[in-house]
């Protein structure tokens, strides 16, 4: 029987019979052996590695500490018996003695008076613990030579003894670190795992957003050590696994992180700009929201666009109105007037599984029905000759492909916690979450590249649910993450570019809101991320989602017809946050409880409204004209005749190709562009649901 644990918390692993080979104390070359048993243990958000000896693990005087006085550590003494218990109580309550065993070292100083500190016994001294956020590599021993051991390497560079498993093999200890933190062999040496090594792409979208860089700010002087190491744990977290991550506790850190920043003095409240410029640019390389006026970058001025009108939206587009605009082999007639009648309204959900193939591309628009026929023929034969390859491959092929292993292992736990609440995922062995994991294990095979990142099984689950055919909802999801590729790339830079285009768009419409969201650390609308990554999947309920994406998927009146519905949504609730005066933590966590509370209806008619204010807007910056899609125009310039210096930059942007002749719009009659009041839906809009 293992002895009790000295230190409390959750016990993620435990072996005994793991042995530090001594020579200590032996005249001889033989090593002693010193069994101890080994845990990893998760206590309040921290995770220790704890090895000591079997007969020491209720002896909390056996754990070192290293000396007040050493900033390299490299001289330890035993926690002496009066101090016995405050050290286990600390050490249980983490807090400050945090000079203690994270940078261990097994180095013998000399000592002036020639003794050695003294040990009730030769096995005491080798007790060892440390956080993981510590750990810098893991030695492997030499496959087939003896027993399995491994050597821990921590971040400054102390090196502890070998643990040698003598009833067990070391592999259910590095299975059990690689749930809190990324391993990864190192290009120099095979053996040696690094953590948290940067070549991966992160379970694969957030890395570049959560790296250490953004750790840069974080420094010991800014934090209280406690809440700098759980802050720190916490982001690792989200790196690990960062789609849960972000979906449940973004604020929690922040909480941490900027209360600690801003201390308890009030005049600190108020973090410079350029300060947290630093910090989120760090977060996201590459990023840049322009904070201030500073050279290269447009400056947006305060622009008058005009009286936003109100927009109407109609029925649903009909199974009657559909079949008229189809000839007789099956072509869709007038597909423009068809996709502004799908704009203003969306779908009856009868005709979803046959419109969403067009929107997104699958099916050509100007195919015929035999046409059509042949590719879901020829797609089919496509689609099931690569899922043979997953599905082909042995145990143990798997064994020596860790991609595909790691893509498999993803899936599974994503698929599993996927739309349970919707009938067509719920209870156990559901055949639908069967075909949402064999979709998304063949969308390896075909994008090998980018393979599976977490939030991909959102984009995929309502397509499935539409399409109820593994071959369609595949090639439709396929389409899908065309669109969509970039927000799951490494460098991320489909995300960097819309919060840069949102920020923009937002500044044109109010840049007071902009300027408070900015005072309070929130400019760079990090807030926004999880709408754009999974395209609001998680904002809406699921019929409203299949409503909003069919409407987003005629790319009318923009393919950036998404970053509008931001701002429509943000806008709805300006007044709240700043009449509030909601900090960083308090818009955070508002935004995030929007969540499931938004009405689809009144967002889509007020993005459209705001588009339609912009366009007629004749003097629009380039920026925004390049990010609506407006027809390029004359540009007017230093050198232009007129000399008229505040038009410089500006752009006089024609009207889009998208007009609103089907229906009417109203004049809004002066009122003021943020009443939700004067946008509000006709009474006639009904909503569609399944069947």
């Amino acid at each position: 029987m293992a002895a009790a644990v000295v230190v409390s918390g959750k016990i993620i692993y435990e072996q005994e019979g793991v042995y530090i080979h001594s020579s200590f104390g032996k005249t001889s070359d033989q090593d002693s052996l010193i069994s101890g048993i080994l845990r990893v243990l998760e206590k309040d958000a921290e995770v220790i590695v704890d090895w000591r000896p079997l007969d020491d693990a209720l002896d909390s005087s056996s754990i070192l500490y290293a000396g007040k006085d050493s900033s390299s550590v490299v001289e330890w003494t035993q926690a002496p018996k009066e101090r016995a218990h405050r050290g286990l109580e600390h050490l249980n309550s983490y807090e400050a003695e945090w000079d203690m065993v994270n940078t261990i070292s097994f180095k013998k100083k000399p000592h002036t008076n020639g003794d050695a500190p003294s040990h009730r016994n030769g096995k005491s001294k080798w007790s060892f613990l440390f956080s993981l956020t510590d750990l810098k590599s893991i030695k492997q021993n030499k496959e087939g030579m003896g027993w399995s051991y491994l050597v821990f390497c921590l971040k400054d560079d102390v090196v502890l003894p070998a643990l040698h498993f003598h009833q067990g093999d070391s592999k259910l200890l590095i299975d059990s670190l690689e749930k809190y933190v990324v391993l990864c062999e190192s290009p120099q040496d095979k053996r040696t795992l690094l953590v948290n090594c940067q070549n991966k792409s992160l379970s694969q979208s957030f890395e570049n957003l959560l790296d250490e860089p953004a750790y840069g700010i974080i420094q010991a002087g800014l934090l209280e050590r406690r809440k700098l190491l759980w802050a720190v744990h916490q982001w690792k977290k989200i790196k690990k696994d960062p789609y849960t991550a972000t979906m449940v506790g973004f604020s929690k850190v922040t909480n941490y992180i900027f209360d600690s920043l801003r201390g308890s003095d009030p005049s600190a409240h108020q973090r410079p700009p350029s300060e947290m410029a630093d910090f989120l640019s760090d977060a996201i390389p590459g990023l840049k929201i322009n904070q201030q006026e500073e050279p290269g970058f447009e400056v947006i001025t305060r622009i008058d666009l005009g009286e936003r009108p109100v927009v109407q939206r109609r029925e649903p587009v009909s199974l009657e109105e559909w079949t008229k605009n189809i000839d007789s082999e099956g072509r869709i007639l007038n597909v423009d007037n068809m996709k502004q009648m799908i704009f203003r309204g969306g779908l009856s959900h009868v005709l979803r599984k046959q419109a969403w193939k067009f929107l997104l591309g699958y099916f050509p628009w100007d195919s015929t029905k035999e046409e059509r026929t042949q590719l879901q023929k020829q797609k089919t034969d496509e689609y099931f000759r690569m899922k043979l390859q997953w599905k082909s491959v042995s145990e143990e092929q798997e064994k020596r492909n860790s991609r595909l292993r790691d893509y498999r292992s993803l899936i599974e736990k994503d698929v599993n916690r996927t739309d349970r609440t919707n009938k067509f995922y719920e209870g156990q062995d559901n055949p639908g979450l069967i075909l949402l994991h064999d979709i998304l294990m063949t969308y390896c095979m075909y994008d090998f590249d980018l393979g599976y990142v977490q939030g991909m099984s959102d984009l995929l689950s309502p397509l499935l649910y539409v399409m109820e055919n593994e071959v369609d909802a595949f090639w439709c999801f396929a389409s899908y993450m065309d669109q969509m590729h970039q927000n799951f790339e490494e460098q991320m830079q489909g995300m960097k570019t819309q919060l840069i285009q949102l920020s923009t768009l937002l500044r044109l419409l109010d840049s007071g809101f902009c300027s408070y969201l900015e005072s309070q650390d929130s400019g760079y609308l990090y807030f926004c991320f999880r709408w754009l990554l999974i395209r609001f999947k998680r904002e809406f309920s699921f019929l409203d989602i299949l409503r909003l994406w069919e409407v987003m998927w005629t790319e009318l009146p923009c393919k950036n017809f998404h970053l509008l519905l931001c701002c429509a949504i943000l806008e709805s609730e300006k007044q709240q946050i700043m009449e509030k005066h909601y900090g960083f933590n308090e818009i955070l966590k508002h935004i995030n409880e929007l969540s499931m509370k938004i009405d689809v209806e009144d967002v889509l008619c007020k993005a459209e409204a705001i588009s339609l204010q912009m366009v007629k807007c004749k003097e629009l910056p380039q920026a925004v004209c390049e990010i609506l899609g407006l027809q390029d125009s004359e540009v007017t310039t230093p050198d232009s005749d007129n000399g008229e210096d505040e038009n410089v930059g500006m752009t006089s942007c024609p009207t889009s190709a998208f007009q609103s002749n089907s229906l009417p719009v109203l004049a809004a009659s002066g009122a003021r562009d943020d009443n939700p009041a004067e946008l509000s839906m006709s009474p006639n809009v009904s909503r569609v649901t399944p069947a």
